[in-house]
């Protein structure tokens, strides 16, 4: 029985709330220990500081593995990955993929337009690189890394009553 419009658009609602609420712990993360790394906090001193590309680099490494966990257990637990190799191949495939969006309007900002205050670098990458990366991620996670392999639809068909064969053994 083929699913209902409306149906499909509840789970995919659920998927995405799902989706977006263990994002938003990543990009907590992501956030938080960029921020971190290239500026410091308080008395923390800004541990590559003048390096923000690395900074984002290891924050987004640190958010994957949140993700990861997040996705695998609740988002998608009822979907399969084939394999655990195969899906953190593939997830880590998506999420590098996912960087180099994120970093594109970091590298634009800070180094063809020189901009390198602390808001221009939150603005370019964790705002828009990674609502861009976000974009991707979504579409990759439920198309590659976690295919829903449930079958559509159910085909029946009846079988007639069988009919005996002679014996032609006598």
């Amino acid at each position: 029985m083929k699913e209902s419009f409306s149906d499909r658009l509840r789970r995919l609602a659920v998927e995405a709330f799902k989706f977006l609420t263990v994002g938003g712990l990543g990009y907590i993360v992501d956030v938080g220990l960029s921020n971190l790394l290239a500026y410091g906090f308080g008395p923390i001193p800004a541990l590559l500081e003048g390096s923000p590309i690395k900074s984002k680099i290891v924050s987004t490494i640190l958010s994957m593995i949140v993700v990861w966990i997040g996705n695998k257990l609740w988002t998608y637990g009822d979907r399969t990955t084939n394999s655990n190799m195969r899906g953190i191949v593939l997830f880590v495939a998506v999420n590098l993929a996912g960087m180099i969006i994120t970093v594109i309007p970091l590298g634009v900002t800070w180094y063809l337009l020189d901009m390198r205050d602390q808001l221009t670098y939150n603005l370019s990458t964790n705002v828009i690189g990674i609502g861009m990366a976000m974009i991707f991620r979504f579409y990759a996670y439920r198309t590659w890394v976690f295919k829903d392999e449930s079958p559509h639809a159910e085909v029946v068909v009846p079988m007639e009553e069988s009919s005996r064969v002679p014996d032609d053994r006598s």
